[in-house]
């Protein structure tokens, strides 16, 4: 992927994991992807599971593929944790 200009930025969530940190995600449009882990979360060993909410970066010149670039924080409400 080059610039930042030829790249959508994407909501989705993961579906299945492969081999490889590569990941099939559903778009929140409807659309299928298979989508690689950036580098940086590589790097800082963010583990992904299938369920995540995460941010894509899909390349304009290739609408099947992307890079997930940001895994969302799960949003816990305190009010419905059992004691």
């Amino acid at each position: 992927m080059a610039k930042k200009d030829d790249v959508i930025v994407m909501e989705g969530h993961i579906v299945e994991s492969l081999p490889n940190a590569t990941f099939r995600v559903k778009l929140d449009n409807g659309h299928m992807i298979l989508a690689h882990i950036s580098g940086k979360m590589r790097k800082n060993f963010i583990r992904l599971v299938p369920g995540d909410r995460v941010i894509v970066e899909v390349s304009i010149y290739d609408l099947n593929r992307g890079r997930i670039i940001r895994r969302e924080r799960i949003k816990r409400n305190p009010s419905s944790e059992e004691e």
